[in-house]
């Protein structure tokens, strides 16, 4: 299914594309330059519990999800798992409105 989109499509798909990946790249910069603030202040105030281990991890997760998906690398919820979910749920509705007539 290939759909004809003219050259203004074209630009303003280009245009949100480009602006989803400095999004990321913007959440990638303040990750990488406040992890080690914190780090630094964990270990000034109490050096005994690293608790910075927490925002290493957890904010890590989150912007190597943010990637994955910005970058199509996605291994699940992709375009293809989202269109059959998309024509499974409208074949439910009509199959139940089916039911009911």
């Amino acid at each position: 299914m290939e759909t004809n989109y003219t050259e203004e499509e074209r630009y303003f798909r280009a245009q949100k594309r480009v602006e989803e990946i400095k999004k990321f790249y913007e959440h990638l910069t303040v990750y990488v330059l406040v992890n080690p603030i914190v780090i630094v202040v964990n270990l000034m105030t109490s050096p005994g519990y690293l608790y910075f281990i927490w925002s290493l991890l957890g904010w890590g997760m989150a912007v190597v999800l943010h990637g994955l998906k910005v970058f199509n690398f996605a291994p699940f919820f992709d375009k293809d798992w989202e269109n059959k979910k998309i024509s499974e749920f409208m074949e439910n509705e009509r199959q139940s409105k089916n039911t009911w007539e």
